[in-house]
């Protein structure tokens, strides 16, 4: 089972602000990029249509501290773990480190929980996670696990 995962990844031009730093809402797509590569290294889409009826994942709450900025070209590894979980809630903490030859500080520290629902019309209603992914999480060692 899996509770952590990795994504590296280099800053974008395109991402960073006129002082030459990245965006602090960029910090949000990261955390994204990171949650959508973990569930395909599952075998799934975070647009899960591989379990009946399908589910998908709405953020109920994300956070992010910051500690040191981050610029054009820099790579940056963006590190997942899932810290909770329960029948129909994940949550993850993110820690994003900018890497620096075989060095490494951390820049930053996010957080995100997500709810799976399943869509009623043009509703959202929330629903136990599908054993078919369940089983492929845990909780990393060490977290509270709520």
């Amino acid at each position: 089972m899996a509770y952590e995962f990795r994504l590296r990844r280099r800053v974008e031009f395109s991402e960073t602000d006129m002082a030459g730093i990245v965006h602090y809402s960029n910090f949000f797509r990261y955390m994204e990029s990171a949650e959508h590569a973990f569930f395909r290294s599952l075998g799934f889409s975070i647009v899960t249509r591989e379990v009946d009826p399908p589910v998908g994942w709405p953020r109920v709450h994300a956070s992010c501290d910051y500690m040191a900025p981050l610029r054009f070209e820099d790579e940056v590894e963006i590190h997942l773990l899932v810290t909770g979980k329960k029948s129909k809630y994940l949550s993850y903490e993110f820690r994003f480190r900018k890497i620096e030859g075989t060095a490494s500080v951390e820049v930053a520290r996010g957080a995100l929980t997500v709810v799976c629902v399943r869509h009623e019309g043009n509703r959202m209603k929330a629903a136990i996670i599908p054993s078919a992914i369940s089983d492929k999480i845990e909780v990393a060692p060490g977290a509270s696990g709520t």
